[in-house]
Order: structure tokens, then sequence, then C-alpha cells
């Protein structure tokens, strides 16, 4: 029963986990694009452009490798403590 316990709570701990990484990273890209913007943005640009620039960047962060690589929060951590529970008994 401990072990059951362990897994739920464990795989809780890891979706808040996989939750706080996941807003950071957006955020993170979200200024980025809108530095970016400002950098490059054409003197005769409007809010709509703005917002469209955003969104079409984060519409590409959406479909990209680094939002894929944040799901192995739930992968490397149950494989570490599975390893080192095998290892110990």
């Amino acid at each position: 029963m401990a072990f059951f316990r362990l897994v739920f709570f464990g795989y809780l701990a890891l979706a808040l986990l996989y939750y706080c990484i996941s807003l950071y990273s957006r955020s993170v890209r979200r200024e980025k694009l809108e530095k970016e913007w400002e950098e490059t943005a054409p003197a005769d640009a409007t809010p709509d452009m703005r917002a469209s620039f955003i969104a079409s960047g984060m519409a590409v962060y959406e479909s990209g490798l680094r939002k894929k690589l944040i799901l192995l929060v739930f992968i490397i951590p149950p494989l570490v403590v599975g390893t080192i529970i095998y290892l110990i008994n």
C-alpha cells in the first residue's frame, strides 16, 4: 500500500512540477518574442500586428521540441527512483 501511495503522490508532485516548468518556459518564450518584436518592428506597426506576431511565435513554440522535452519530467524521475529502489533491494 505504501508503494501505491508513493506512486500517487509522486505523480501528483510531478504534475505540479510539469505545470510550473511549462508556465515558466512559455513566459520566457513570450518575453523573447516581445523583445524581438520591439527590435524588429516596422515603423507603421499596429498593436494587432504585434499580437499576431506573438501568437504565431507561440504557435511555433507549442509544436516545438522544447515543449515535448518538458514531458520528460514524467519519465526520468520515476526511472531514477525505480533504479534506486531496485539497486538497494
